[in-house]
């Protein structure tokens, strides 16, 4: 099944029921129609934007190259008129039997309605995928500036030890640690040896 397909059927289902569940309500509140229908559109929207942030991470974590990422917005967009035009369909199909259901002529359920549902859809989805997205990218960038700072610290390391890091083509500069020159003097002291025994046979031999 297509991602856009699943998250139509997915939204066209739960816009049929925030519908009817305003139908309801407000039957029983009737003074507070608007605040109903606030609250049942704002919970639709949280649950479209979390799907999208969901994706919106996932896509980041998969492809860490923003030129390599699935076209989201063109997903949200196909979900979001699907949604709209079948949801607006069954309403008027349930409004036939069911009076507690607020719907009006089929065209306008399809056409007006519908856009109110892609619009909003698309919209909102869109703001979650680009949250997800932004969120998986500061972690990796904050990741990447972790271990720059770890290299940085392992040569810093190095050079209080006494062991400067020549660049690349470069001669390294003669060591001065207490290490370096005990190293050397044990190098130098049998050429030393040599050139003393070298000495006593010319001597010898004259």
């Amino acid at each position: 099944m297509n991602k856009w397909l699943l998250r139509g059927l997915v939204f066209a289902a739960l816009m049929v029921i925030v519908r009817l569940l305003q139908g309801g309500l407000i039957n029983v509140w009737e003074t507070r129609a608007g605040l109903i229908s606030i609250v049942l559109v704002a919970a639709f929207a949280v649950a479209v934007f979390v799907w999208g942030l969901v994706d919106g991470r996932a896509d980041a974590g998969a492809n860490p190259d923003p030129d390599r990422r699935g076209d989201l917005a063109m997903t949200w967009l196909l979900a979001g008129l699907f949604a709209g035009v079948v949801s607006g369909a069954v309403a008027w199909f349930i409004g036939l039997f069911y009076d507690n259901i607020y719907v009006g002529g089929f065209v306008g359920e399809v056409t007006t309605f519908a856009a109110f549902t892609a619009l909003l859809t698309f919209l909102v989805a869109t703001v979650g995928v680009a949250i997800g997205r932004f969120l998986v990218d500061r972690k990796a960038a904050q990741a990447s500036s972790a271990d720059d700072r770890a290299d940085t610290d392992v040569f810093a390391a190095v050079r209080a030890d006494g062991y400067d890091v020549a660049p690349a083509g470069t001669e390294a500069a003669p060591q001065t640690s207490p290490v370096a020159l005990a190293e050397r003097d044990e190098k130098q002291s049998p050429a030393a040896d040599d050139e003393a025994d070298t000495t006593v046979e010319r001597r010898d031999t004259t």
